[in-house]
């Protein structure tokens, strides 16, 4: 079954945060509900997958202002049917980041977060939601960023100033997560 890759990455993945264990727990639900679930056509919602992206100190993280949605936010995208979900991850990041994919080091093939949330109708799509695991990687952060079409800015953020760029729960999760992280 082509779900169970992700299932089973779900199912490993454990969180301290009561918000993300319920998300987690949403999002197994919808994808056993939904054989689709990774078609950006299903009209309640689709999975998609994002990343994290650190530099190799931890002090900093790629943010992208995504021109589609006018948020900073990581690096991510829809699956667009793709049910390895850590590939999307990975390409999605290479596209909007405009790097070589040979340049973004995958820290962990397990799910560094879970995120549900809401994106809004617009002329193209009506409200749906994005159930949304992220991955941890790295990239050198001295390394030019060209940047794609998909995004006004790439850059590097202090990891003390991502809240100001966008300051969803989400990203305080992650700004926490990547505190405990060892270098």
């Amino acid at each position: 079954m082509h779900r169970q890759q992700l299932l089973q990455l779900l199912a490993r993945y454990k969180t301290p945060y009561l918000e993300e264990a319920a998300m987690v727990e949403r999002t197994q639900r919808f994808i056993l509900q939904h054989e689709n679930c990774f078609d950006r056509s299903l009209a309640p919602g689709h999975v998609t997958a994002s990343t994290w992206v650190v530099n190799p100190t931890r002090s900093h993280v790629l943010m992208l202002h995504h021109r589609k949605l006018d948020l900073w936010l990581q690096p991510g995208g829809h699956a667009d049917g793709e049910t390895d979900i850590v590939s999307v991850a990975l390409k999605e990041t290479a596209e909007e980041s405009g790097l070589d994919a040979s340049q973004i080091k995958l820290l962990s093939e397990d799910i560094f977060d879970v995120d549900v949330h809401t994106i809004h109708a617009s002329e193209h799509d009506p409200r749906h939601e994005h159930f949304d695991p992220r991955f941890l990687v790295e990239i050198d952060d001295r390394i030019p960023l060209p940047g794609s079409d998909e995004a006004y800015e790439v850059l590097w953020v202090p990891l003390e100033q991502v809240l100001r760029f966008n300051n969803a729960r989400s990203l305080y999760r992650l700004v926490q997560k990547t505190r405990r992280l060892t270098v």
